[in-house]
């Protein structure tokens, strides 16, 4: 009889220790032509769960990570959002995809989970009027003016082509773009779209040489970037091209080769350079991992999860989303965050990189 009471208390204090996990959970692309900044972010994830772990969890209960993979498209991604749910995950940090969390955010906000992207910038993850959508990075309106002005400013009386995927993040930042440079007095020579996963951008080429092109924006992932620009010098063409946050990837420069070189995007201030960032970066250098791109505002993501927490008391997503939405600063790794009443970071977050060296650096002119 003893013995089996003393099973019974073990398997008491397990079930306990087990009921006390926090699940929290990741969406993103581990495959598929998105996959090199998805795992940016899931390096983010990974090492500011294991960092609140080892400081004693929120509230005292431990996080448990469930990975997704929803390799970057729509269908897969609303598979990831049902598999969470069913899961008890009730905080997601993704999707990386802003095709991917609008139509996964639906799923989430219809089980009463709480998402917070550190990647999917399309105006419309936040304009819908859920309660539980959140993002740790800026927004397409924003990132479009920053390219459209410098267009405008740099390429007055030349030929602007622009060449999107067809995706809601590809095609809207490229329509922001063009609203741009339009209301500057820039009118573009060409607007195409391409499809992901193509690989010969031959009549593209072809169009982008017949218009005479001096420069092209391209509102898509480094994959087709870095092919398209690496097809583009394989003919000759000097063309310059410019792109948004998804080309911040070393895999752009691996893709383009040589041809990469001086290409600029679009991307929130560089974060390895926050003083808050330093600890963080160490532990990430240790694990010879380079917080580029993506990383630090996934960590980041993480620790507006926590804050919320922490400031509603209770693991409560809905009770959360209402503290976020209050305008509370929240410290991170990126620096301090802070929350309009649609989940978007009250501050302005893009500047311009150039590709030196095989990697993107920040422009200190514009």
């Amino acid at each position: 009889m003893k013995r089996f009471l003393l099973a019974a208390t073990m398997l008491a204090t397990i079930s306990t220790s087990a009921l006390a996990d926090m699940t929290i959970g990741w969406g993103g692309p581990i495959t598929g032509g998105s996959a090199a900044v998805g795992e940016q972010t899931l390096n983010g994830v990974k090492q500011a769960v294991e960092d609140i772990n080892a400081a004693g969890g929120i509230l005292g209960e431990k996080l448990v990570l469930q990975v997704e993979d929803d390799a970057g498209d729509p269908k897969q991604a609303v598979s990831v959002a049902n598999r969470l749910a069913a899961a008890g995950a009730q905080f997601v940090i993704g999707h990386q995809n802003s095709g991917a969390s609008i139509p996964a955010s639906d799923v989430y906000a219809e089980n009463g989970m709480l998402q917070v992207t550190p990647g999917s910038t399309n105006p419309n993850f936040t304009e819908r009027g859920l309660w539980n959508t959140f993002r740790t990075c800026g927004r397409d309106d924003q990132q479009g003016t920053i390219a459209g002005n410098y267009l405008t400013k740099n390429f007055a009386g030349k030929n602007v082509f622009l060449v999107h995927d067809k995706t809601p993040y590809g095609q809207g930042l490229v329509e922001e773009v063009k609203k741009s440079i339009n209301a500057g007095g820039l009118k573009e020579v060409g607007f195409e779209g391409i499809s992901v996963g193509d690989k010969d951008f031959s009549a593209l080429i072809a169009k982008i040489k017949e218009t005479k092109a001096d420069v092209i924006y391209f509102g898509g992932v480094y994959t087709e970037g870095g092919l398209i620009l690496r097809q583009l010098r394989d003919q000759a063409s000097k063309v310059a091209m410019i792109g948004g946050d998804a080309m911040f990837s070393t895999e752009f420069s691996a893709i383009a080769g040589p041809a990469g070189e001086g290409t600029l995007i679009t991307f929130g201030p560089d974060a390895r350079k926050e003083p808050a960032a330093a600890g963080v970066i160490k532990k990430f250098a240790d694990k010879k991992i380079d917080p580029e791109g993506f990383t630090l505002y996934a960590y980041a993501a993480v620790q507006v999860v926590k804050a919320g927490i922490e400031a509603a008391g209770k693991a409560d997503p809905q009770a959360v989303a209402e503290k976020l939405h209050s305008g509370m600063s929240i410290d991170t790794v990126i620096g301090p965050l802070s929350y309009t009443e649609k989940g978007d970071v009250t501050r302005l977050d893009f500047v311009l990189y150039e590709l030196k060296n095989g990697k993107f650096e920040e422009r200190t002119s514009k």
